[in-house]
């Protein structure tokens, strides 16, 4: 995974920590610059309203994200600020003009982990329309996050209004100088866990990095496993969500490769999480098993037999 910068107020360049699905048609009005003071240090300087708490001004917004300045003031989570701000000035970029890009999951969950306890002591509980329970997870909705944010130090004169503008040519150098994956072997207990829409093998033909987007044009030898999207044999892009690519693919290397469909757009995700592992016939013998493994019925566990009578009144106190 990326990792995360420090919020810069110069920091404008990022890479939005999203998986593409199917989005509603842009509506309403554009992006527009933010202008609440306290989300002005956020690595994104456009946004849109309404927000998602449904205000419908930037100057409504202020009011009542005001609130929170107790909260911040004694830096209960580190992640309250990004995840106010995502929430009352969401992220706007000149791509995704649509409905407002939400917070991850994640970021609410550790929000409210580290601040609720502080509510409940002055007689307060989480809000309700701050609900975590229906914000996207990472890897499988279209969401921001800090860990998927890619920081480029800039002066301020140089400033885009749109950072992520794929054809802006205002990108700051390739993300992969950014990355740092985490290393993740192939074992049975992460492919069950995982539960990897396709598996493949594949030799990789390009990885393309396009201001921070970046694919993966692999050429499909052997398809193992698929469930939402048609593969064929034949060369089929890998999309990453994020500026990075983790693990990393290497061109001409072979691979089996682990990951996510997104049927809405008939894609193949290669997004956190996801697995690839240099080709070797052992390892496909492997994952045929695990895969059998995970679709086999689990066989509910038996119920703990009574304890009898005579071990229980063994066990009583003395009266």
């Amino acid at each position: 995974m990326c990792p995360t910068g420090e919020f810069d107020s110069r920091v404008l360049l990022v890479a939005l920590g999203i998986l593409l699905s199917s989005l509603p048609r842009a509506h309403g009005a554009s992006c527009e610059p933010v202008r609440i003071p306290m989300c002005k240090s956020m690595p994104w300087n456009m946004t849109k309203m309404p927000n998602h708490l449904h205000h419908s001004t930037q100057a409504n917004a202020i009011l009542a994200i005001e609130q929170f300045e107790g909260l911040l003031a004694i830096d209960c989570s580190k992640d309250l600020l990004f995840f106010l701000c995502a929430m009352y000035a969401p992220i706007c970029t000149i791509d995704f003009q649509h409905e407002p890009i939400k917070p991850c999951k994640s970021v609410c969950e550790r929000a409210r982990t580290g601040c609720e306890p502080i509510l409940l002591k002055y007689g307060h509980t989480w809000p309700d329309t701050l609900a975590c329970e229906e914000l996207p997870v990472y890897d499988r909705g279209v969401c921001i996050s800090p860990e998927a944010i890619i920081t480029v130090d800039q002066g301020t004169e140089s400033m885009p209004d749109f950072p992520m503008d794929s054809n802006n040519g205002n990108c700051g150098g390739a993300a992969s100088e950014h990355c740092k994956c985490k290393p993740m072997k192939a074992s049975q207990k992460t492919y069950i866990k995982n539960n990897y829409n396709y598996v493949i093998r594949a030799k990789v033909k390009e990885v393309k990095v396009k201001c921070h987007d970046v694919t993966a044009a692999v050429e499909v030898k052997e398809i193992l496993k698929s469930s939402l999207v048609n593969i064929p044999k034949d060369t089929v892009t890998l999309y990453a969500n994020s500026g990075c690519m983790c693990p990393q693919l290497v061109v001409n290397e072979e691979y089996i490769i682990m990951g996510y469909e997104d049927k809405e757009r008939t894609r193949l995700l290669f997004v956190e999480g996801s697995l690839a592992e240099k080709w070797r016939d052992r390892l496909v013998r492997k994952i045929k098993r695990w895969d059998q493994k995970l679709r086999r019925p689990r066989k509910s566990k038996a119920p703990v037999a009574q304890t009898s009578n005579k071990n229980e009144n063994s066990r009583q106190m003395p009266s």
